[in-house]
């Protein structure tokens, strides 16, 4: 554990040039009096750490010093490799990139360790796109990527039903969700995302922005994808759901009507039926959702899907129930 600490100090080191004890604390989640120790067991061990008192101090690496990944586990090794597998990065145009930096941490790994790209190649494979879904990148995602890396403002038009409308926006990131892509970005005071494959003629500009350092990609993203998922579910139904109904219901419809569902549900009864309260989109999607349970699940509200679904069953009685031979 504690090796693994000192090679962890070590990295942070290089790739920051100077931390503080209480920089390196947090990012190691230890106290400052462990750093502290730490540091002097580098320096006996030969690393050249030194610390500067005063303002701006802190630990640096003296001389520019630099290690060779030598404290790579196998495990380690072949996670880096993981990353790298084909799928985004190659849409973004930068296969030759990864496999420029590829060739740089084989190099630096212990001989031992060399076999990582080709064990992690056999093992896994990364398919992006969903099923029945085409895997071309949408057009323009080469420019929005190197917008995104500059820190670049782009123009593009974009489809909005029946019409193209021009926008020029900040790009902060891109998001791959589901083999889709879209762009999230900084208009006015506020972040849009956009779908990338509504785009038509993509152009960086050559003016730069000042990024905003506090916004995280990642969590607008999550919050904008729950909310978006809110939104489409503005109707809700009653159901009664077997054991297996309750079961199935997380492949037919979105996590967060789910887990209302799982929150609405009453006492199940002598045979592990409950009754609850499904958000759903609308009565057609309902319906659609509901025939794909079959038997696992009845509707109780409202009356209208109800109807429709016994009609449903109805006609489904009479494909089966006759003799075809």
């Amino acid at each position: 554990m504690r090796a693994a600490r000192l090679i962890s100090l070590v990295l942070l080191l290089q790739n920051r040039e100077s931390m503080t004890g209480a920089e390196l604390a947090r990012e190691l989640e230890v106290s400052e009096r462990t750093i502290y120790r730490d540091v002097l067991a580098l320096s006996a061990a030969g690393i050249p750490v030194y610390a500067d008192r005063g303002r701006g101090g802190g630990y640096r690496l003296l001389g520019g010093y630099r290690t060779r990944l030598t404290g790579l586990s196998r495990t380690e090794a072949d996670a880096l490799f993981l990353s790298g597998l084909p799928g985004p990065a190659g849409e973004m145009g930068l296969t030759d990139v990864v496999a420029a930096a590829q060739l740089k941490v084989l190099a630096a790994l212990p001989s031992g360790l060399r076999d990582a790209s080709t064990r992690v190649e056999r093992r896994f494979h990364l398919d992006i796109p969903g099923w029945f879904r085409t895997a071309d990148p949408p057009d323009g995602l080469g420019e929005l990527a190197e917008a995104v890396w500059q820190d670049r403002t782009v123009e593009f038009r974009y489809r909005r039903g029946d019409r193209e409308v021009t926008r020029t926006v900040e790009p902060y990131g891109l998001v791959c969700k589901a083999g889709g892509w879209y762009l999230v970005a900084r208009v006015g005071a506020g972040h849009r995302t956009y779908r990338v494959d509504r785009m038509t003629e993509v152009t960086v500009g050559a003016e730069t922005f000042a990024r905003d350092v506090s916004f995280e990609l990642a969590g607008y993203w999550a919050s904008q994808a729950e909310q978006f998922v809110r939104q489409m579910l503005r109707d809700e139904i009653t159901i009664r759901l077997s054991p297996a109904g309750r079961y199935a219901l997380r492949f037919v419809t979105e996590p967060p009507a789910v887990r209302e569902a799982e929150a609405n549900a009453g006492e199940p009864d002598e045979q592990g039926w409950v009754v609850t309260r499904l958000p759903v989109e609308s009565p057609d999607v309902a319906y659609s959702q509901v025939l794909s349970l079959g038997p696992e699940v009845e509707v109780l509200e409202p009356p209208e899907l109800r109807a429709r679904l016994s009609s449903a069953a109805r006609r489904l009685g009479q494909l089966y129930d006759g003799d075809r031979r």
